[in-house]
C-alpha cells in the first residue's frame, strides 16, 4: 500500500479508502489510487486486514451444502447469497456430497480461514467437532437437516406432514398399493419423509409393505433402476412417492421408458425445473428453499451481530402442487393396464 500511495501521490489513508470502497473519495482521487494499484499489480492482503480490525472479522460466512448443482441447494444458496449482500459479507460455499468427512474438512477449511459463522446441511451424525469455534464464537446453523452434539440454530421444512400430506392425496384418489422411494434413511430428511408416509397409510388403514418401501436412491440414476425393477414385478403398484427431487426425476424418467407415465400415479417431494412442462404435470410436495436459507442466514447473522439465548428451531411449511401425475386413478378392478 505504500508503493501505491507513493506511485499515485496521495496518502497512505486514501489509499486504504479508495481500496476498501468507502465512499466520499473524490473521483480523480479514485482514478489515480485505481491505476497505481493495476499498475503495481496490487491486491490486498484480506488476512492481514482482520487481524487490524478491531472486530477480528473477515466479512465472509461459509455454506456447506449436500450438492451445489441440485436445484434445492442452489436456491438455498441465494437466498443466503441475498442476505450476506445486505451485509456486505462474502459467501465461501462447498459440496459436501452426503459425506461426513467431506462435511469436517468444509468446516475446518472455511473456519481456518477465520469466516465469521457457517451455514451447514449436515451429513455426519455427529457434530460435536465444532464445539470449539462454538466457544470461539463462530456461530453455526443447521438448515435443511438437524445437527447433533452442539446447540445451534436449526431450520427445517415440515418434511413428516408434507410426505402425509402427498400420501393422503394419492389415497384420495384411489390408491392402496403405494410404492416409496426414498433417500439413505440415516439422512434425517429421508427418515421423517417415510415416516410421514407410513403413519399416512396406518391412518387409512393401509398397512404399508415392506416390499414397496425402496430407500437408499441417492440419484436419478439409482432411482431409475429401482421403478424399472419395480416394474417387472408381478404386482407393482399402482402409484409411487418419491421422497427427493432427484428420484423424482429417476423414476418420471423410467414411467416414460415404460409408457407408463400416464397410468401410473407420482407424487415428488422436491420441486424441480420444468416439473410443470411434462406430461403430466408433475405434482409435488413443494419445499420453500428460498426462505429456507434466508431464515437461516438472518439467523446467522443474528448470532454474529452479538445475539444470545438458547438455540431457536425455525419450522418451513411445505405446499402440495397438484399437476397432474398425482391425480391419475388406478387401473380398473381387474385391468392390466399397469404392470
Amino acid at each position: 500500500m505504500n508503493d501505491v500511495a507513493r506511485l499515485a501521490g496521495v496518502s497512505l489513508k486514501s489509499v486504504s479508502r479508495v481500496v476498501n470502497g468507502e465512499r466520499h473519495v473524490s473521483a480523480p482521487l479514485a482514478a489515480r489510487v485505481r491505476n497505481a494499484v493495476d499498475t503495481l499489480g496490487y491486491r490486498p492482503d484480506l488476512h492481514a486486514s482482520t487481524l487490524r480490525r478491531t472486530d477480528r472479522r473477515s466479512a465472509t460466512i461459509g455454506l456447506l451444502l449436500e450438492d451445489v448443482g441440485n436445484p434445492f441447494s442452489a436456491a438455498l444458496h441465494r437466498a443466503v447469497e441475498d442476505v450476506a449482500r445486505e451485509h456486505d459479507v462474502h459467501v465461501l460455499i462447498g459440496s459436501i456430497d452426503g459425506s461426513p468427512r467431506r462435511e469436517g474438512e468444509l468446516a475446518r477449511a472455511f473456519t481456518m480461514r477465520r469466516a465469521d459463522g457457517l451455514i451447514i446441511v449436515p451429513a455426519g451424525p455427529d457434530q460435536s467437532y465444532l464445539a470449539g469455534e462454538i466457544r470461539a464464537d463462530t456461530p453455526v446453523v443447521f438448515v435443511d437437516r438437524p445437527g447433533h452434539g452442539i446447540p445451534a440454530d436449526t431450520v427445517l421444512a415440515t418434511n413428516a406432514l408434507g410426505a402425509a400430506d402427498a400420501t393422503r392425496h394419492l389415497i384420495a384418489h384411489g390408491h392402496r398399493r403405494i410404492a416409496c422411494l426414498g433417500d439413505h434413511v440415516r439422512i434425517a430428511t429421508a427418515q421423517r419423509r417415510r415416516d410421514g408416509f407410513t403413519s399416512a397409510l396406518r391412518a387409512a388403514g393401509i398397512a404399508p409393505e415392506v416390499s414397496l418401501l425402496l430407500p437408499g436412491l441417492h440419484t436419478a440414476a439409482a432411482a431409475e433402476e429401482a421403478v424399472l425393477a419395480l416394474f417387472r414385478r408381478p404386482d407393482p403398484p399402482t402409484a409411487l412417492f418419491t421422497s427427493q427431487n432427484m428420484v423424482t426425476v429417476g423414476a418420471v424418467r423410467a414411467l416414460h421408458r415404460l409408457g407408463l407415465h400416464r397410468r401410473v400415479a407420482l407424487v415428488g417431494f422436491d420441486d424441480f425445473p420444468l416439473a410443470d412442462l411434462l406430461d403430466p404435470g408433475v405434482s409435488v410436495v413443494a419445499q420453500d428453499p428460498a426462505t429456507m436459507g434466508r431464515t437461516a442466514a438472518e439467523a446467522l447473522f443474528r448470532r454474529i451481530e452479538g445475539e444470545g439465548g438458547p438455540p431457536t428451531e425455525f419450522w418451513i411449511s411445505t405446499r402440495l402442487i397438484a399437476r397432474g401425475s398425482g391425480e391419475l386413478p388406478p387401473p380398473a378392478r381387474g385391468s392390466s393396464r399397469v404392470g
